[in-house]
C-alpha cells in the first residue's frame, strides 16, 4: 500500500461515462450504462465517483455522451450539489461544448476534445478513469505509486488467469512491474514473473500531465480515433516512456473484509449484471455496502421509509432476503431473494422471486414475477406471469437471455 500524504490536492480527475452498452441492451436503450440502476438506490457511475470522492479526490469532470440527459441529470441532482468551495463534478458532453461539435471518436480523443480543462488546471496528475464497473478502490494509493515510480503513466491492472486474460487487454511486466508490452485479446497473454496469473488492463489511469499533453497532442497528429490501448499505451512504451501496471489487488481501502478484496465487475451483459446484483442480497455478498468507513454514494432523494401493510394469511406483506428501497410499499405480497428500487409497489397475492425491479414498478394483485428484470416506470397487470415460460414471455416482446432472465422495458 502505498500513502503519501494529500496527493489529490495535485491531480484532477476525468471520468469517462459516454459509453452506450449495447450488450447491456435493451436495459441501455434510453440511458448510458453508467446510468443503469444497480443494488436498487444506485447508478453503476456512483461507484467511481464514490471512489474519487472517498479518496479526496474533488476535483472532477464527467464526460458523457450517449443518451446523456438522464445521466447529467442524476449527476446535476446530486453530485454537483454536494460540492463545496473550489470543489466540482461537473458533466461535459461533445453535443454541448466541444468546439468542433463532434462525438467522441475514441477513449483518448474524448480527453483531448476537453484539454483545454486540463491545461488550465494546473495540476500535476490527472487520474482518467472510466464509469462502468463496480468496485471500490482508495485512488490516492495509486497516485502515490505512480509518483514513487516516477511513472508517465500508471495502469490499473486485476490480476486474472491466463484463461481469463484472453478476453481482456494485457501487460506483460518485469518483476518491477513496468509495462513493456501491452497486446488486446492476446491468445498466448504474458505472465506476471514468478507467477501463473496475468495483469489485465482495467481502463484506469494516471498520467503526469505535462507527459498527457504531450502523447495526446502528438497522438491526434496520426490517429482521429485515438484511443488509450490501441494508440497511446503502445505509441508511450515504443518511445520508452515510463509505463507501470498498479496491482489491484494491492490497494486497500478502511473497514474492507479479506473476501471483498480484488472485487471488480464489469457488468456489461444482462447475466454478469443480474449476477452481481443477486451477489447482494447473499447472507455474505463478496461486495459489501455496508461498510460505513467507505460509503458508496447516491442521491438519497426525499423518498419515506419501504413498509409492508397486512398480516393475514395468504396475503402478507412480506420481504425475505432482500433489498428493499425507500419509498416501497410491499402491500400485502412476497418478494423473495430480489432487489426492489425506489417508490415501488407489490400488491396482495402478488410473488416476486430472484429478481431486479427498478424505480417505480408496480406489480398487480395475483401476479407471479421470477428471475426477471423489470424497467422502471412499469406496471405489470393484475395475474401476470414473468420468467415462468419463455416462449410466451417473447410472444410478449419481452427479451429472455441465454441462461434464462427475462427482462421487460417498456415497448
Amino acid at each position: 500500500m502505498y500513502v503519501m500524504g494529500n496527493v489529490t490536492r495535485n491531480t484532477i480527475a476525468m471520468v469517462l461515462a459516454g459509453g452506450k452498452g449495447e450488450r447491456l441492451s435493451p436495459i441501455t436503450l434510453n440511458m448510458p450504462k453508467p446510468c443503469v440502476s444497480f443494488g436498487g438506490k444506485y447508478k453503476i457511475i456512483d461507484f467511481v465517483l464514490s471512489n474519487l470522492f472517498n479518496s479526496g479526490l474533488k476535483k472532477v469532470y464527467i464526460l458523457t455522451q450517449y443518451r446523456a440527459y438522464p445521466l447529467n441529470k442524476h449527476i446535476k441532482e446530486s453530485w454537483s450539489k454536494w460540492a463545496g468551495l473550489g470543489e466540482f463534478y461537473e458533466t461535459i458532453s461533445p453535443e454541448t461544448s466541444s468546439d468542433g461539435e463532434e462525438w467522441f471518436k475514441g477513449t483518448a480523443d474524448a480527453i483531448f476534445q476537453f484539454l483545454r480543462f486540463i491545461e488550465c488546471s494546473d495540476v500535476d496528475y490527472v487520474a482518467i478513469f472510466g464509469g462502468d464497473h463496480i468496485y471500490k478502490m482508495d485512488i490516492s494509493q495509486m497516485i502515490s505509486y505512480h509518483i514513487v515510480n516516477q511513472a508517465d503513466i500508471t495502469l490499473a491492472a486485476l490480476e486474472v488467469s491466463a484463461e481469463e486474460a484472453r478476453r481482456f487487454g494485457i501487460l506483460a511486466v518485469n518483476k518491477d512491474f513496468q509495462v513493456t508490452h501491452f497486446a488486446e485479446k492476446p491468445q498466448e497473454p504474458a505472465a506476471i514473473p514468478g507467477r501463473d496469473t496475468c495483469f489485465a488492463s482495467m481502463g484506469n489511469y494516471i498520467f503526469s500531465t505535462k507527459k498527457l499533453i504531450e502523447v495526446l497532442k502528438e497522438g491526434k497528429r496520426k490517429h482521429a480515433d485515438l484511443d488509450f490501448g490501441k494508440h497511446v499505451i503502445p505509441m508511450m512504451l515504443e518511445k520508452g516512456d515510463r509505463v507501470f501496471a498498479y496491482n489491484f489487488a494491492d490497494n486497500v481501502i478502511p473497514g474492507m473484509r479479506q473476501e471483498e478484496k480484488g472485487y471488480w465487475k464489469d457488468v456489461g451483459t444482462i447475466d454478469s449484471y443480474y449476477e452481481a446484483n443477486m451477489d447482494l442480497v447473499n447472507v455474505e455478498p463478496q461486495l459489501n455496502l455496508y461498510n460505513y468507513k467507505w460509503p458508496i454514494l447516491a442521491n438519497q432523494g426525499n423518498l419515506p421509509p419501504a413498509k409492508t401493510v397486512f398480516d393475514e394469511d395468504g396475503r402478507r406483506g412480506q420481504n425475505l432476503n432482500s433489498y428493499i428501497c425507500g419509498g416501497c410499499i410491499i402491500s400485502g405480497g412476497t418478494v423473495r431473494r430480489s432487489i426492489v428500487g425506489s417508490r415501488c409497489r407489490v400488491n396482495s397475492y402478488s410473488l416476486v422471486e430472484d429478481s431486479i425491479l427498478f424505480n417505480n414498478v408496480e406489480i398487480g394483485r395475483h401476479a407471479q414475477i421470477r428471475r426477471a428484470i423489470i424497467d422502471e416506470n412499469i406496471k405489470i397487470p393484475d395475474g401476470a406471469e414473468i420468467g415462468y415460460n419463455q416462449e410466451q414471455d417473447l410472444l410478449k416482446g419481452y427479451t429472455v437471455t441465454e441462461s434464462g432472465i427475462t427482462v421487460v422495458t417498456k415497448l
